[in-house]
């Protein structure tokens, strides 16, 4: 569906081989928000009962993250870590630049990348 919505699609000089490319990138997706699902309800479980959301509010939690998730996809593998390393990890910019082997100016750049797609995620396209 996503190759039909383009506006130029050219004939892949192999096409076995592209449709192999495409079904392991829908199985990597299928089985990344499977995790993600399982590490939310996980950390859910954690939560006392009476503090826990509704199952209504669980639902939109959940695909904010699936949405977050896709859109982080879309980031190169160095800016999606180091929004990672930032938010989950609790990482300084150094760190991330050392870990990485970027600079730290590059660091902020990334991070930029990744609130721009959380924002996405959560309130569309900015206008």
């Amino acid at each position: 569906m996503r190759l039909l919505g383009r506006e130029e699609l050219k004939e892949p000089r192999e096409p076995r081989a592209f449709l192999v490319a495409i079904a392991k990138g829908l199985l990597f997706d299928y089985f990344r928000r499977a995790a993600l699902e399982q590490a939310y309800l996980t950390e859910l479980m954690l939560i006392p009962e009476a503090e826990q959301p509704s199952v209504e509010e669980q639902q939109m939690i959940l695909e904010d993250l699936k949405n977050i998730d896709r859109l982080l996809g879309k980031l190169s593998s160095k800016a999606r870590s180091a929004f990672l390393y930032n938010r989950l990890d609790g990482l300084g910019h150094a760190e991330i630049a050392e870990r990485l082997g970027v600079s730290v100016p590059r660091v902020r750049q990334y991070l930029a990348q990744g609130i721009r797609q959380c924002y996405i995620a959560l309130y569309g396209e900015p206008t």
